[in-house]
Parts: C-alpha cells; structure tokens; sequence
C-alpha cells in the first residue's frame, strides 16, 4: 500500500518562502569592502573565510569566496517605521538593507581579530511580506553561530544610560566597538565562549546542499 499522496502547492507559504531563500543563496556573492550604495529592502547572508581558529569549520566550506556555502549570519533589513506598522509607501527608495550591511561592516572593522577581507556576503532585495519568511528559513537551515550562540554582532549602541545591560557575547570574543566596552561585563570570558563555540559548531550539521529548491535537495 503506498503511502498518502500529497498534492503540491506552489503557493504555500512554506514553498513561497523556499523560493526567497534559494533566490538569496543563489546570488553573486560581494565582497563587504566592496559595497556600493543601492536602494531596496529585504534578507542577506554574510560568510566567513578567514583564518580566526574557532570559525575554522565555517571557513572551510567558504573557502571559494565567488560560490560561499555556510554563513556565519543571516538578518534582514526592513523599511524604516516597519516595525511600528508605518512601512514606507515606496520601500524601493530605501537604503535600508545598504545600510545593514555597512553597519555590519563597521563592526568587523572596529575589532581588533577579524579583518573585512575575509568576508563576503549575498543579499536579496524582496518585497517586504517575504522578508521575515525568507529570513527565518535561512536561520532554520543554517543556524548561523552569530545569529545564535555568539549574539550580537547585529546590535546597535544602545546609548547613553542605557549600558547596563551586559556586554553582547559576540563583543566579548571581538573586542573593538566603543559603544559595547561601557556595557556591563559578562560573566564569561572569551575563552569560555570559544570552548561553547566548539562545542556548537561540533554539534552542528552541516547541509548537504546550500540550496532550497532543486539540485538534490
């Protein structure tokens, strides 16, 4: 007796965010030193190649910096006033995700053990009901170390009266960004966070394929 058939969808919300996601990993792979201004909104994935000894396995698979296959983290970039329900009428005139990515790579340049480089990233612009779908589905596929364990490279200086809080795990192993030193000291060293690092990257499995639709997946 064969098994219940199931009738394909195309478009089911999974299927549809499927094809956000293939979309993104199937895009030129930039260089971070090399980003020039664009307009738009939507999903990106960033990819470590570079000689830092705990990222080696990640690096490994990144080896063909024009054809990147895990990245070390994933994030969106959405209209301004989206999260107050005020997207832009026109998000196609938004430096949003531009912007994002020049964020992301001043951090890297502001620590004092990772150079730019080494980095390298794709991204998507996507109307913006796809963004939160596609970047979920990354996340889920990749579960990048930055997006996880090592949180917060995507965090913004909180400001003045507001450093409180602890000191973002990913500052602690890449010391550099003025704002994050005045934050409160964790209780974990660098060290500790590297031996977790280990630990995760160790338990973690990497896809056969970094594609979603097609080519054996």
């Amino acid at each position: 007796m064969t098994g219940q058939i199931v009738t394909f969808n195309p478009l089911d919300k999974k299927n549809l965010g499927a094809s956000v996601a293939e979309a993104l990993v199937s895009a030129e792979a930039v260089s971070m030193k090399n980003l020039a201004p664009f307009n738009g909104v939507g999903i990106y994935a960033i990819y470590y190649s570079g000689s830092f000894a705990a990222y080696e396995q990640i690096a490994t698979q990144n080896t063909d910096k024009s054809n990147p296959v895990l990245p070390i983290y994933v994030g969106k970039a959405v209209p301004s006033g989206a999260r107050k329900g005020a997207a832009l009428a026109d998000p196609t005139k938004s430096k949003a995700l531009y912007s994002r990515l020049k964020e992301h790579a001043e951090s890297i340049e502001a620590t004092q053990n990772l150079k730019l480089s080494d980095f390298v990233c794709r991204y998507l612009i996507v109307d913006e009901i796809w963004i939160p779908l596609g970047e979920a589905l990354m996340i889920a596929k990749f579960t990048p170390l930055w997006n996880g364990l090592i949180d917060g490279f995507g965090n913004h200086d909180p400001g003045s009266g507001r450093y409180q809080g602890l000191r973002p795990r990913w500052d602690v192993v890449h010391p550099g960004r003025s704002w994050a030193m005045k934050c409160k000291e964790r209780p974990e060293t660098m060290a500790d966070v590297l031996r977790d690092a280990k630990t995760f990257l160790a338990n973690t499995a990497i896809p056969t394929s970094p594609h979603f639709i097609g080519r054996g997946e």
